[in-house]
């Protein structure tokens, strides 16, 4: 046990505690190679695995960031959904951290048409042409509407067109994300605890998705492999 979940280079994923899965009930059938054993009722990820996994998401994000490439980075946990956003915000990237809103790839031709109206009316209230056309009670109403709009759309204002790759943490939490992910064919990097299916991600990190540390860790690194592909 020891040997599969220590070792060269995999020690922060262990200080972490990226290694604590589910107990063996809640497992996917797809996790099964990736558990290296149990402790305390609780199965253990043989983290050597781990490490690879996010070697090559490490690659891909490099990649993306050469190749000029937009990563929308989704999760909506309570406790990790600040995390999310703060490593978004450092990469300039666009972000989910708070409730995913239904259609937000599937049907992005409707989202966009809200992003360009929140635009619209910041602009004309910035400018004063709200002010000049409409009543105060008419622009208060109007500033409800932005200050809605920039609630349920959270991190995506600046979104343009679809991501190019999305970082999802927790994929069975974020399933609905996961679907219209999968289904625009966007390649998804994913931090994923043992209740998660492996196939819904185009780069899977098998550890332990609920835990600060672990996400912070991986987040990290991930976004830091993003800023040295740019920096090519």
């Amino acid at each position: 046990m020891t040997q599969t979940i220590t070792g060269p280079g995999i020690e922060r994923l262990f200080e972490a505690g990226a290694h604590f899965a589910h107990v063996k009930s809640r497992r996917h059938p797809s996790m099964k190679e990736y558990v290296a054993g149990t402790k305390s009722r609780m199965e253990i990820f043989d983290l050597s695995k781990t490490n690879e996994q996010v070697a090559c998401a490490k690659s891909a994000m490099s990649t993306l960031a050469k190749d000029g490439k937009t990563v929308l980075f989704v999760g909506g946990k309570r406790e990790i959904a600040d995390l999310v956003k703060q490593a978004a915000l450092r990469i300039d990237a666009p972000y989910v951290s708070t409730r995913w809103l239904g259609g937000t790839i599937s049907n992005f031709t409707e989202i966009k048409k809200r992003i360009d109206y929140r635009a619209d009316l910041i602009e004309k209230r910035d400018s004063g042409e709200l002010a000049k056309n409409y009543t105060k009670l008419e622009c208060v109403r109007f500033d409800r509407e932005i200050d809605r709009l920039t609630e349920r759309l959270d991190g995506i204002t600046e979104l343009t067109k679809l991501p190019d790759a999305m970082i999802i943490i927790d994929t069975k939490h974020q399933a609905h994300t996961s679907r219209e992910a999968h289904g625009a064919g966007i390649p998804v990097i994913a931090v994923m605890n043992s209740d998660c299916n492996v196939s819904d991600a185009t780069y899977p990190i098998v550890a332990n998705d609920a835990s600060r540390k672990t996400v912070e860790l991986i987040l990290d690194e991930l976004t830091s492999a993003f800023e040295a592909g740019r920096a090519i």
